[in-house]
């Protein structure tokens, strides 16, 4: 995707501080809307295959972070761990990354040892809504001398100054990034893959599932979601698909009409490239254009968000969702199933089935498993970013293989595949296709 990815966020970093409202367009999870029940299982795909990595699935953290068992040791000194996340303000993207750390840290301290006994904490810094918080969250970490690693958590405003103020200093590991700007930092690694890395298996599977000829994409034209519906559109063309693009001024209501002039009705693959405040208004009108099957509608999981559900009569809209971690609820991934149980304990129902608490959770547990490989009395920022960087995966909650710096014009995107889910309706999911990469020559 190297071609794509320098066209996708070419510019982006000049119009950070005008992603504010940009960031509404990813906003997700910080609503207090609890999504539908949680406790119904998703089906095994036609093939059989499970979810997740299957044998492959970590299910064991005690082996996985290769901590010691038991609580971590209270009178040592502990080892902090900078995260960052976008939260406090008017638009916040996955408010639950910040609960899904937090979540895994009490984990780690209760059961895991900590870091050669030592305890975890975090030195959390929140943007709230301007470029220069990233700057102060830098220098926050910059100032304290335990900490050694950051976490980034979901956050668009601010990225560019938080990374040019630490300047390489301490390395950041992420999750997920919504944007190009974190992977294109050599001391990142973005463990679950980017938006621009993540949505090129979308032609993959339009072509090998679908045996899609035509496809549509749909998504409002500002600066967040763009990069992502170029992504998808470079993987859909790279599998040989003729893709009509669908842009519409952001604020939009009514999208009837976008859907009839790119011909949605007619295309073999329709794709919302939309987040939370969107999808209730895509829905309906897919709706009213008697655009229902669900497996022709593929989209990433940002609709799965119990604010969207609510507006919907309770349920999340019934599509495809390509996603690069394992699915809430998913009882054929066996790292869900351990993770649900762990959720009970150290989490809360609301915030267990989000994207991003899941994502934040196995995050914490691959920083915590590289700082114990490095030794507590080893760390260092150059020790740890090594140490990640190496690290060939399975992913806790994620990808089967990682390959950090695979792509050179990004060299901190450690995964480039997603699974993909269709959505049946009260909380029944098929598993439609196991982990993608995208076309080759992508």
């Amino acid at each position: 995707m190297r071609r794509h990815r320098k066209t996708a966020y070419a510019g982006i970093a000049a119009l950070a501080v005008a992603l504010l409202a940009a960031a509404g367009c990813s906003s997700s999870s910080s609503s207090s809307t609890t999504p539908p029940a949680t406790s119904a299982a998703a089906a095994p795909s036609p093939s059989g295959t499970t979810g997740g990595l299957g044998a492959q699935s970590v299910t064991n953290y005690l082996t996985y972070t290769g901590g010691k068992s038991g609580p971590a040791n209270t009178s040592l000194t502990p080892v902090t761990v900078g995260f960052v996340n976008q939260q406090g303000g008017a638009q916040v993207i996955g408010q639950h990354a910040t609960d899904g750390a937090e979540m895994a840290v009490k984990y780690i301290n209760a059961q895991l040892g900590g870091v050669d006994g030592h305890p975890i904490v975090l030195d959390t810094c929140f943007i709230a809504s301007a470029e220069e918080e990233g700057t102060g969250c830098a220098q926050k970490f910059l100032a304290n001398k335990n900490v050694h690693v950051a976490a980034m958590g979901a956050a668009v405003i601010g990225v560019q100054s938080f990374y040019s103020t630490l300047g390489g200093a301490i390395p950041v590991v992420g999750g997920v990034a919504a944007l190009g700007i974190d992977g294109a930092q050599k001391n990142t690694a973005v463990l679950f893959g980017d938006a621009t890395s993540v949505l090129g298996p979308m032609g993959t599977y339009g072509k090998d599932v679908l045996h899609a000829k035509t496809a549509v994409i749909l998504y409002p034209d500002t600066a967040s979601a763009t990069p992502g519906a170029l992504a998808t559109e470079a993987g859909l063309k790279a599998a040989g698909i003729s893709v009509k693009m669908g842009p519409y001024p952001e604020n939009t209501t009514d999208l009837t009409g976008v859907l009839a002039s790119t011909g949605a009705a007619s295309a073999d693959m329709v794709i919302p490239a939309v987040a939370a405040p969107d999808c209730v208004n895509i829905q309906k009108a897919l709706t009213q254009q008697g655009i229902t099957d669900p497996k022709k509608i593929v989209a990433a999981p940002l609709c799965l968000n119990g604010q969207v559900a609510a507006a919907l009569g309770g349920d999340f809209p019934k599509w495809t969702y390509l996603i690069a971690s394992s699915l809430f609820g998913d009882t054929t991934d066996p790292g869900m199933i351990e993770y649900m149980k762990l959720a009970q304990t150290y989490s809360t129902p609301a915030n267990a089935p989000d994207p991003w608490n899941i994502v934040d959770f196995g995050q914490m547990m691959t920083i915590d498993k590289v700082l114990n490989q490095v030794g507590y009395a080893n760390l260092t920022p150059a020790a740890i970013l090594s140490a990640v960087k190496a690290f060939k995966g399975p992913q806790a909650l994620g990808a089967p293989q990682l390959e950090c710096g695979y792509d050179p014009s990004a060299p901190g995107v450690c995964n480039n595949r997603s699974q993909f889910f269709e959505y049946a309706g009260h909380n029944k999911w098929i598993k439609t296709a196991g982990w993608t990469q995208p076309p080759a020559g992508d």
